[in-house]
């Protein structure tokens, strides 16, 4: 019984000293950070739901899907940035529309009329599909909280806009112009509202506040003289659109031809 009652002494000490032994070993101020490392955690559908958490969201959910859902306007075919060279049906209807709906804000605050619209192919981020348009289907065409913005540019510029649309080769969305491309790959016949362009005047063009800012390289935008922010997101200016017409028009005219 006297050597277990040591064994066990001796053991309880040798358990006190490890004890402060890593006690101090391990202090804080030991540690020295050498490297950190991270990885993506991705948020899908597939992780595990919460029921309360569900139920909670759900009014709410079936509110919103309910106003998306909701069908504004009629579109007789599908409308797609990807099918034509220099223009597109759903980019000539955008801009047409920037135009139509942004003059009514523009008369009524400043007294003056936008003469043309232009904006970015890449901007344009769906479809307009066939079929039934709702408000659901604005937000995927211009997912973005892009303002309309309305800047005076002289003669000059409207010659920079012409030329920067050869040079990308792709189809901007264009409206309230027309030009020729000749075979030097310049621009000739340049009409602004079916009248020749005037290099003494200036012009009111109708964009988005990314590209009224130099995006796209858009440079000619930053010489403007005067600048309207319309305080109206492009999109808003389409959900509006859709709103008073019953069938959306497919629009063929010819804006910008090859000798």
């Amino acid at each position: 019984m006297v050597k277990l009652k040591k064994y066990n002494g001796f053991l309880k000490l040798f358990v006190i000293f490890l004890t402060l032994f890593f006690i101090f070993s391990c202090s804080p101020k030991q540690y020295n950070l050498t490297k950190i490392e991270g990885k993506q955690l991705p948020i899908t559908e597939k992780g595990p739901q919460t029921p309360e958490i569900e139920s909670f969201i759900k009014p709410y959910r079936d509110h919103i899907n309910k106003d998306l859902d909701s069908v504004l306007a009629y579109c007789p075919e599908t409308l797609d940035k990807s099918v034509g060279k220099w223009q597109t049906t759903i980019g000539c209807l955008m801009a047409d529309v920037c135009v139509q709906r942004g003059n009514l804000v523009f008369k009524k605050r400043e007294n003056k009329t936008i003469d043309l619209c232009l904006l970015n192919h890449g901007g344009i981020r769906a479809i307009l599909p066939k079929g039934n348009v709702t408000t659901r289907t604005a937000f995927e065409i211009m997912p973005f909280e892009n303002n309309l913005v309305v800047l005076g540019l002289k003669g000059e510029q409207i010659q920079e806009i012409a030329a920067y649309i050869i040079k990308e080769k792709k189809p901007q969305p264009l409206s309230g112009m027309t030009f020729t491309i000749a075979k030097d790959k310049t621009a000739k016949n340049i009409m602004i509202q079916g009248k020749p362009l005037d290099l003494n005047k200036i012009y009111y063009v109708a964009t988005n506040d990314y590209l009224a800012n130099r995006g796209d390289n858009m440079n000619f935008f930053g010489k403007s003289v005067e600048k309207y922010d319309l305080n109206y997101k492009l999109r808003d200016v389409l959900i509006d659109y859709f709103k008073e017409v019953d069938t959306i028009p497919v629009l063929k005219d010819i804006r910008i031809t090859e000798e």
